[in-house]
């Protein structure tokens, strides 16, 4: 079924249980999600929902890739699309749609969220989007050897392993709320709370 905006208020609730510092940059789309205005869709305003994925590899480096619209390095994510039956897999088609890499080496950390941001985003004319906001919301996976192999060239120019410390300097502090989550190419026990529900499906990207 299609992801809801309870499915994504009760993430949130979860998120706020362990990070509760969070709460009061959370508040207003946390309230917003309430009015059930269909927030998984990226035509809603103003602000929708995208998802992130941290994928570090053997526990010392992690996948950015060079996004083509904002001309910045990010980890891999996107927009839902309505075919995403959950927020872990939305996360991880976005992660295969961008990069390439093979699900198959990929394992899910953990359920909840290593991070949940609230940003502005500028107008994109061309998409017929005003300046609005996303709430995005980043998953950790994990990897002994993944490899980019194919760039989804219409969202990304480049797609690279960095240093977790690097990674941290380049992108901010939502890489460091990966380094507990991973292990030695184990999901940890303890916060593996679910797996990765959909299938990996094709999708025409998120910008």
């Amino acid at each position: 079924m299609p992801i809801t905006d309870s499915d994504i208020r009760a993430t949130v609730t979860t998120y706020l249980t362990h990070y509760p510092g969070d709460a009061a940059a959370l508040a207003e789309p946390l309230a917003q999600l309430a009015t059930g205005a269909g927030f998984a869709s990226r035509r809603t305003f103003p602000f929708h929902v995208t998802v992130g994925a941290l994928l570090i590899r053997r526990g010392t480096h992690i996948l950015l890739i060079d996004h083509r619209a904002y001309g910045i390095q990010l980890q891999p994510g996107g927009h839902l699309e309505p075919t995403d039956n959950d927020l872990p897999s939305a996360a991880l088609r976005e992660l295969t749609e961008e990069t390439d890499v093979d699900p198959d080496t990929i394992t899910l950390t953990s359920t909840i969220p290593a991070y949940i941001e609230y940003g502005a985003v500028p107008a994109r004319p061309e998409k017929n989007e005003p300046p609005h906001f996303h709430l995005d919301i980043g998953y950790t996976f994990a990897t002994a050897n993944a490899e980019i192999r194919h760039l989804q060239k219409a969202e990304v120019t480049d797609a690279s392993w960095h240093l977790l410390d690097d990674a941290e300097r380049r992108v901010g502090s939502r890489i460091s709320r990966a380094r507990p989550l991973y292990g030695s190419g184990e999901p940890r026990p303890d916060l593996l709370h679910g797996t990765v529900s959909a299938k990996v499906r094709s999708s025409s990207g998120w910008c």
